[in-house]
């Protein structure tokens, strides 16, 4: 990872794969964040997960994950959605409170569990709300600025 004052990029993890932006992506259920700041549990019973070779996926809506780090990470099933894949439309599960860490920034979202033994995804919605932008010529993230003289975060 580099880091610059407003263009920080983090380095793709297998630059074999060209036109593919890979990353290092850390995730913990913030349900067992809130309960170990109350005091319910110990911060050593917060479950978590770092995830190799994330591919970024601009094809994807959401974050991406396969049953075996939903099922390491506890989270809660919130729904089941119709999802558009590339076989067609198929059923998927949507699980809540997966506290992403990434590039200095961190984000709650819901995941969306992968068939099989896929690898994980990071999809579109995270990276904005993350202030992430996909370089696919550099293959890298780019951190958007976020400082009192430029940002990425707008309300117009």
């Amino acid at each position: 990872m580099t880091n610059g004052s407003n263009n920080r990029m983090v380095q793709i993890e297998r630059p074999d794969e060209m036109g593919k932006v890979f990353t290092e992506l850390t995730i913990a259920n913030r349900a067992d964040q809130i309960r170990a700041e109350d005091g319910t549990i110990s911060p050593g019973q917060v479950r978590s997960v770092t995830l190799k070779n994330v591919l970024v996926d601009t094809g994807a809506t959401t974050l991406c994950l396969p049953p075996t780090a939903i099922a390491q990470l506890g989270l809660r099933l919130l729904r089941e959605v119709d999802v558009a894949t590339a076989t067609g439309i198929g059923k998927a599960r949507i699980f809540q409170d997966a506290k992403i860490y990434l590039a200095g920034r961190e984000g709650t979202f819901e995941c969306l569990e992968l068939p099989g033994g896929q690898d994980a995804l990071l999809g579109v919605i995270p990276l904005e709300a993350l202030g992430l932008e996909l370089d696919l010529k550099a293959q890298k993230l780019r951190v958007l600025p976020i400082s009192p003289t430029e940002t990425y975060l707008t309300i117009l």
